[in-house]
């Protein structure tokens, strides 16, 4: 195990960030001392997880974040800094309901099962003025802006900026680009380890929304935040290897997608659970404002809303781009790093158990012909019908751990219920004089 101490003599180190995502996927942190970080590695620092989105009252006992060493990542921008993800622990047992345990603990099921999941991720988000009301680039409007190299550039002191601290940490970055909505950008590493990835994305999420404020704008993932432009997705591709991670076990040389019998398995977990799925790939009110909305501006909006899958085809929920791999075009930019990957994992694992398969292959246009596909299911319309799903999906729940599961749908019931309280403006505008 590395010794952070050593480690911050080495690096310069001055400050630890002790760090955990909680169920809503925020970041929550304690900025420790090189000094103290010997007693916390051992330890670990101390939280009231009541004060946090996780299911626990004021009564309940400290919770100790454990720093897990092997993921500790210095802050390329302040290199006096380290992150470093942590697992959370009370009364000498793992909290079964932190997201990263969760990951951890499907992830064993996986290896229990000789499957080790590698997934890559796509992370859209906004550069948009401070207070949130506008893109910040005011010359950002053409009609199709996708790929616009002129709105790029003008935003390159930012996206290099961030690209280049990828590149220091050894991410493997591949390509940057203007998205498909105005003031929309995407940033493209190479996969990994499921867990990898999952730290890789939450500190991605970091990185990006501390670049852009110290550039004086700010970043977004917000799944819709403008009604009239393309959402901020979060796709993610997925393959499964065996243990030395050199043998692509989704890989057949001669199957017509490319795919092995193991993972149309793992996709017809996907397909199966696709609906429960949304509770987690798309948590938020907002979420769904993303995957049913009407054309964008810019003709499409490259989110799914039916439960199909195909080949090279970025109208469905599910396209295999390549042998061996797929990608899921469901979750978006609210997604918790470490849920999205534990549910993916855990519908696929399932799928494996039980021999499922995909159905019906779809290579039709779904914008344009979605109309006629009238036997699969449609994804759930709001939050409060994706967690009625998931409740309802019991098998899932099993995957995920039951801890785990009654907390996130107490607590996004919850959200849910605090949302349909409030008044909006749509309200008053139209039923005000009934």
């Amino acid at each position: 195990m590395t010794d952070l101490a050593e480690l911050a003599k080495e690096r310069g180190i001055r400050y630890f960030m002790i760090s955990y995502t909680d169920l809503f996927g925020y970041q929550r942190a304690k900025l420790v001392p090189a000094a103290a970080i010997p007693d916390m590695q051992k330890d670990g620092a101390g939280f009231a997880g009541f004060a946090t989105w996780l299911d626990m009252t004021p009564a309940h006992p400290d919770m100790l974040a454990m720093p897990d060493a092997s993921a500790v990542i210095q802050l390329p921008w302040k290199k006096e800094v380290a992150w470093v993800a942590a697992d959370c622990v009370m009364n000498d047992g793992h909290v079964q309901q932190a997201p990263r345990v969760v990951l951890k603990n499907v992830m064993k099921n996986a290896a229990d099962l000789g499957l080790y999941v590698k997934t890559g991720v796509e992370c859209e988000y906004f550069l948009i003025n401070p207070d949130g009301t506008a893109i910040s680039d005011p010359k950002d409007i053409a009609a199709k802006p996708c790929y616009d190299q002129q709105a790029l550039m003008r935003r390159y002191d930012v996206v290099s900026e961030i690209c280049d601290y990828m590149l220091e940490l050894g991410w493997g970055p591949y390509q940057n680009d203007h998205e498909d909505a105005n003031g929309q950008f995407e940033m493209n590493w190479n996969f990994d380890d499921c867990l990898v990835t999952a730290d890789r994305h939450s500190f991605f999420k970091f990185m990006v929304k501390s670049v852009a404020e110290k550039h004086g704008i700010r970043a977004t993932f917000m799944p819709k935040p403008f009604p009239g432009l393309t959402g901020n997705g979060c796709h993610a591709h997925i393959s499964v290897w065996d243990k030395d991670g050199k043998t692509n076990m989704f890989y057949d040389a001669t199957d017509e997608m490319g795919l092995s019998q193991q993972g149309y398995n793992f996709l017809g977990g996907i397909m199966k659970h696709a609906e429960a799925l949304a509770a987690i790939t798309n948590p938020t009110v907002n979420s769904y404002k993303r995957i049913n909305a009407p054309r964008t501006l810019s003709g499409a909006t490259w989110s799914p809303n039916t439960v199909t899958w195909t080949g090279n085809n970025r109208t469905h929920m599910v396209r295999v781009p390549g042998k061996g791999r797929f990608e899921l075009r469901l979750p978006d930019g609210a997604a918790n790093p470490y849920l999205l990957q534990a549910v993916i994992i855990a519908a696929g694992v399932d799928g494996i158990r039980t021999k499922s398969l995909p159905g019906k292959r779809y290579d039709i246009d779904m914008y344009q012909m979605g109309h006629t596909v009238t036997d699969a299911p449609k994804l759930p319309l709001n939050l409060l019908d994706a967690i009625r799903l998931v409740d309802k999906d019991a098998g899932l729940k099993g995957m995920l751990g039951d801890e785990f599961s009654a907390a996130y749908i107490k607590l996004k019931t919850s959200e849910w219920n605090q949302y349909a309280s409030h008044c909006t403006q749509w309200e008053r505008e139209h039923t005000l004089d009934v």
